[in-house]
């Protein structure tokens, strides 16, 4: 989730209806990219989130909702947003962790209005990209010309996390920007998400099996990415400010998996 300065209550503004719009046709696309994976992957719903499918605050102003998968190739699948229209503020997730039978980077799209349209495309590697120059060269130079294509667009102002953590996290290709709410801004989103699951796919498709010996290492490394990323994002203090601490500790916890049987 982006940094967003943290007040003690939050500031509204008057409702935009352009950001309403701009929430709606960014939630389309995440459920359209969600079928095409749906389409493509086994997935079973996991019950055990099904309490925070929909929730909002106490005074009833910001809205969420928190879905999750898992299947036989996909290890986990959230799909989630939060909203307050007041503040004409939304974040909306769609990540997919792969199993651990392949080494195919995972998967994560965010897209939000802050009120400003934010979002972050990337594939996140599942191995040290400085030493494993194959791996860089398999699946992060064939997105390098579009990384550097976006940086002269003039629409596009490129997004840097406050958080040292959040950077790291980045892959050298990750797409973070912000820009103004235009339709030009989220048809350009709705491709370029589009050609970044398709590749991905592509990529799940041609991917050789690991080795049994390797899977129970690879599998630690993702569960503790997975959960690091989730507990050290720095938009949890913001969604504290939303939701409370105990309801945002939750989601967080569903985010990583953490009350999976």
């Amino acid at each position: 989730m982006p940094n967003v300065p943290v007040k003690t209550t939050m500031i509204y503004q008057e409702i935009n209806s352009d950001n309403i719009s701009v929430f709606e046709q960014l939630w389309t696309i995440t459920n359209q990219l969600r079928q095409k994976l749906e389409n493509r992957f086994q997935l079973n719903p996991a019950d055990f989130t099904n309490d925070l499918n929909s929730y909002s605050s106490i005074d009833g102003n910001s809205q969420g909702s928190f879905k999750a998968f898992s299947g036989t190739e996909i290890d986990w699948l959230v799909h989630v947003f939060s909203h307050n229209e007041k503040a004409n503020f939304s974040v909306i997730r769609l990540t997919v962790w792969l199993g651990s039978h392949i080494r195919v980077p995972h998967l994560t799209f965010e897209f939000g209005t802050l009120p400003d349209i934010f979002f972050y495309l990337d594939y996140i590697p599942r191995t040290d990209l400085l030493t494993d120059l194959d791996y860089l060269e398999r699946y992060y130079e064939p997105v390098n010309q579009l990384f550097l294509n976006l940086q002269e667009e003039p629409s596009l102002s490129m997004y840097t996390s406050k958080s040292v953590y959040m950077r790291q996290f980045m892959s050298p290709i990750g797409l973070c920007y912000t820009s103004p709410v235009t339709n030009n801004t989220v048809n350009l989103l709705r491709t370029f998400a589009n050609e970044m699951l398709e590749r991905w796919i592509s990529w799940v498709d041609e991917a050789k099996p690991v080795p049994e010996d390797i899977r129970t290492t690879l599998a630690e490394r993702d569960l503790f990415l997975r959960r690091s990323s989730a507990e050290q994002d720095p938009g949890n203090n913001l969604a504290e400010q939303m939701f409370g601490k105990e309801l945002t500790d939750k989601v967080v916890q569903a985010l990583w998996g953490g009350d999976r049987n």
